[in-house]
């Protein structure tokens, strides 16, 4: 086998957090180290390229060369699988501490709930829950699998579907059975406060215009009516009769079950989005994760047939 010609490790962090940033002072800070020995290190690697990365400005500030926008491309792929590879690698394969990243609305309404049937079928794990609305960045955070809100495409990562989602208004019982506003079919909600969730980042989200559009319903004001940041928030304004919500069939929790919330009327919209499990493909095997993918499908297994 032949010898690997590699640079210093720490050269190449050092380039590219500087290419990330185009910017010494901000990569240093990011490194913890000064702007000076970031410009050290990137002199480093042009010498042992012998080539330049960088064109220094007049104005003092950083472009790349046309090579530095390839090699930074290359690496910065390269330098998270290595760092993905190092933390399973320090992490025991007998781990039994889990973290797992999701949305805050289906952590409250659905998994949550469900951890206790989790612990009683594997009493030996521990299950951190992360809250984020961000899309999970295995190689830089700590964090073992995700529940996603997606189409399943996630290159890099094992994906398995666990359910897909349908929308539908519910409202509270008392608002249901007002008799001076009946709400009978989609067109009545015209005489209805529509409680909306903000849902930033997500394309094709299914809010309330969309949704009466794709029911046929042209006469209703969907412009009106509070706004919330989170379905459940949603949920439970409607739930005390403040309003009309989008519910989901992940995401109605035991509001449905309790009373709480009922359906008017059983027009539904598909969502053109569903809910995956996904883990990077290198600690997909790992029995912690492979026991918390067993039991998370089982369970939404069981959801889908109660719908």
């Amino acid at each position: 086998m032949s010898r690997r010609q590699l640079p210093p490790l720490t050269s190449l962090r050092a380039f590219e957090a500087a290419a990330r940033h185009l910017n010494f002072e901000r990569a240093g800070e990011e490194l913890a180290v000064t702007a000076s020995a970031i410009g050290q290190q990137v002199r480093a690697l042009e010498a042992w390229l012998r080539r330049p990365l960088f064109i220094r400005l007049p104005s003092k500030g950083v472009a790349l060369t046309g090579l530095g926008e390839r090699y930074a491309a290359a690496i910065s792929g390269l330098l998270d699988q290595l760092n993905e590879a190092t933390a399973q690698a320090m992490r025991p394969d007998a781990s039994t501490v889990l973290t797992v990243s999701t949305m805050p609305s289906f952590a409250l309404s659905w998994l949550i709930p469900r951890l206790g049937s989790l612990k009683e079928r594997h009493p030996e794990l521990e299950v951190r829950i992360s809250i984020s609305v961000n899309l999970t960045d295995f190689g830089r955070e700590d964090v073992d699998v995700a529940i996603r809100f997606g189409q399943g495409v996630y290159p890099g990562l094992r994906s398995d579907l666990l359910m897909e989602e349908h929308f539908f208004p519910v409202c509270s019982a008392a608002l249901l059975n007002d008799p001076l506003r009946p709400l009978r079919e989609p067109s009545d909600l015209r005489h209805h406060t529509l409680l909306h969730e903000a849902a930033e980042g997500i394309p094709d989200y299914i809010t309330w215009p969309r949704w009466l559009a794709l029911a046929g319903v042209d006469d209703v004001d969907a412009s009106q009516g509070p706004r919330f940041s989170h379905t459940f928030l949603a949920l439970q304004a409607a739930a005390s009769g403040q309003g009309v919500a989008l519910a989901t069939s992940v995401l109605i929790g035991d509001y449905q079950d309790a009373g709480r919330l009922v359906r008017p009327f059983p027009h539904q919209v598909r969502s053109p989005h569903q809910y995956y499990l996904v883990c990077p493909e290198a600690s997909a095997d790992r029995p912690a994760i492979a026991a918390f993918r067993n039991w998370i499908r089982d369970e939404a297994r069981a959801h889908n047939e109660q719908l």
